[in-house]
């Protein structure tokens, strides 16, 4: 096989070896595009969970001060009834000082109760938000994989192709010739194959020796930049 025809062929494994490779970095990228949206989904829900155990707090602390509102109530209520059959002074003022305090008590508690309530409604809104948002992540994510699998697979029939059309042309090439042309290309995106131009290499853009760039131009055997 002359020469002239050697280099068609590795010009053609070259563009079939660089084509390789830019799929390939396509499969192993793939999935790196999911991750940042599963991270922002993963955050999502842990801050749900998060809002979710605080609502679940509020909402216990609320039944406790109902609890302790309705113990003042009752209170309040039975120490009113007891000034009907007071009979003396002291008995007044001890009833009378009961009554405020029970008082006293049912208003702070009114305060927190109304507190809580007003942030146990916030929390419970925004935790009907985030669920609804959550949802439609993870509806757009598992219709991203869908379509990322289908990318991949075409991506992959795509590498057999060129696997086939690789085996086609390899023939009459040296294999230690085609081991060093896959190496270069990966390490050069894609280029292996460059002419010279005076005495400069146009892929490392080197002064190549005046002896090596002769040995070029002569043409009758495959020469390696140094």
């Amino acid at each position: 096989m002359v020469m002239t025809e050697v280099l068609d062929k590795l010009k053609a494994l070259q563009d079939i070896l660089a084509k390789k490779n830019l799929v390939e970095l396509s499969i192993d990228d793939a999935p790196k595009l999911l991750s940042s949206q599963e991270e922002l989904l993963a955050r999502m829900k842990k801050g749900y969970i998060e809002k979710n155990d605080q609502y679940e707090k509020i909402r216990q602390h609320i039944a406790e001060l109902k609890t302790q509102l309705f113990e003042a109530e009752s209170s309040r209520e039975k120490a009113e009834k007891a000034m009907d059959t007071i009979n003396t002074q002291r008995e007044y003022e001890s009833l009378d000082k009961e009554i405020k305090d029970a008082g006293e008590r049912e208003q702070n508690i009114r305060k927190d109760l109304q507190k809580d309530e007003r942030q146990f409604q916030e929390l419970d809104e925004e935790l009907k938000r985030e669920e609804a948002l959550i949802k439609q992540q993870e509806g757009e994510l598992d219709e991203r994989k869908t379509a990322l699998a289908a990318e991949i697979d075409a991506m992959k029939k795509e590498m057999a192709s060129l696997s086939a059309a690789e085996e086609e042309v390899s023939p009459g090439i040296n294999p230690e010739t085609r081991f060093k042309l896959e190496r270069i290309i990966k390490s050069k995106q894609g280029v292996g194959i460059v002419a010279i131009h005076g005495n400069v290499c146009t892929g490392c853009h080197m002064i190549l020796p005046a002896q090596f760039a002769n040995e070029v131009r002569i043409g009758d055997k495959i020469v390696y930049c140094p």
